[in-house]
């Protein structure tokens, strides 16, 4: 179980992408434009800090918007 977490937060990127997450929720778009990579690649990195668990997505309207799942870091 922890190793998949682990492996998630092994890549700098994907930390990265956690502590941008903790200003508050921001959409693919918004945290791409904090790296040099596609937007298909960010999306990469969140499906597996979301399959971990450790960020949820949030639908509105046409938009997913991703933010930390605080209840993993209690």
């Amino acid at each position: 179980m922890f190793e998949k977490t682990f492996k998630a937060l092994g890549a700098p990127v994907r930390r990265d992408i956690l502590n941008l997450l903790k200003k508050g929720k921001m959409s693919v778009g918004d945290i791409a434009s904090h790296f040099d990579m596609s937007q298909a690649t960010v999306s990469y990195h969140l499906s597996l800090l979301k399959d971990e668990g450790l960020i949820r997505e949030e639908k509105d309207k046409n938009f997913i918007f991703y933010q930390i799942n605080a209840s993993v870091f209690e």
